[in-house]
């Protein structure tokens, strides 16, 4: 990244020093507020796969989605939940602070409510028992979530909390078809509702800079998912990974990825449009650096924080 790349301390989007402009809570905060202090998330690997990629709905997945299906820093699925659990306590033991209170865990991979109950019941309650565990983060599909599944994530969110992460990515049908989404926008609807009428916390995961999307498509998702009752929100930068039918398509030069100012100037848009009781998890992302061909920019997330934090906090 060179230094063109950021704003330089003129630009309009820079705020007052010492005013907080963002009007949500982030998670950090939230969660700080709830338990007291600091909870760290350990990705789980649960051995399951995905209807866009067993044949159901598809076998290329998601057109962005890495060959671990978005769970490149989960641990080894050949590993029980307790092994990786134990696994993930020990890799981030150095980081752990004063205020530590515990730890979630975060089924990533894949889809996972795509399976047997009895099988999620197992995995999840496993999950539920060990004694470090705070709260289940359940990362599935919106047409993945039947009444069966449901009343199991309910059973489940009596005895620990229980966050749902639905990938929604976008609410234009055109992008959802060109990225091989697999289901209509009501479907994500529909199970935002069921969702919340059992109680259970919804973080919704938003891509910007989707091929051939404009800045307006994409604040009308992120409007939408304010409107739709979903709980928490991820805004994910789009990342072209190797080995992905995408990085096919940005070779032969089919889009292009959004710049650094462009990003930073949409995130900022994009919160406004929100309301202020939504918990804001997550304002880029990780893309692996073994596996990133684009943006260059995202490759250092720290910078990226950074520059956010300043437009957004002063």
């Amino acid at each position: 990244m060179t230094n063109k790349d950021y704003l330089d301390d003129n630009h309009p989007c820079l705020i007052r020093k010492g005013s907080r402009r963002l009007k949500q809570l982030t998670v950090n905060e939230y969660i700080r507020k709830k338990y007291g202090g600091k909870l760290y998330k350990i990705a789980i690997n649960a051995g399951f796969t995905c209807p866009n990629r067993d044949g159901t709905l598809g076998s290329g997945g998601c057109i962005f989605c890495s060959g671990l299906g978005s769970g490149d820093f989960a641990e080894s699925a050949s590993l029980s939940v307790t092994e990786q659990i134990e696994a993930g306590k020990k890799r981030v033991a150095a980081k752990l602070s004063g205020d530590f209170k515990g730890y979630i865990a975060y089924f990533q991979a894949f889809t996972n409510t795509y399976a047997p109950v009895e099988r999620l019941r197992k995995v999840f309650t496993e999950a539920v028992r060990h004694p470090d565990i705070r709260i289940i983060s359940i990362a599935t599909r919106p047409d993945c979530l039947d009444e069966e599944v449901l009343k199991l994530l309910e059973e489940i969110n009596n005895i620990k909390p229980v966050w749902v992460e639905l990938g929604l990515q976008t609410i234009h049908e055109k992008t959802a078809k060109y990225i091989r989404r697999g289901y209509p926008l009501e479907v994500y609807d529909r199970a935002v509702k069921e969702l919340r009428l059992r109680g259970l916390e919804v973080i919704t995961h938003v891509i910007l800079g989707l091929p051939f999307e404009s800045r307006e498509e994409m604040l009308e998702t992120v409007k939408h998912v304010g409107m739709s009752g979903a709980t928490g929100i991820k805004l994910q930068l789009l990342h072209v990974l190797k080995n992905t039918d995408l990085a096919d398509e940005y070779a032969k030069g089919v889009f292009r990825c959004l710049t650094f100012e462009e990003y930073i100037l949409l995130v900022k848009d994009a919160l406004d449009l929100l309301p202020e009781d939504i918990i804001i998890h997550r304002m880029t992302g990780d893309g692996d650096k073994k596996l990133l061909i684009a943006p260059e920019w995202s490759g250092d997330k720290k910078k990226v924080l950074n520059m956010l934090n300043r437009v957004l906090k002063g």
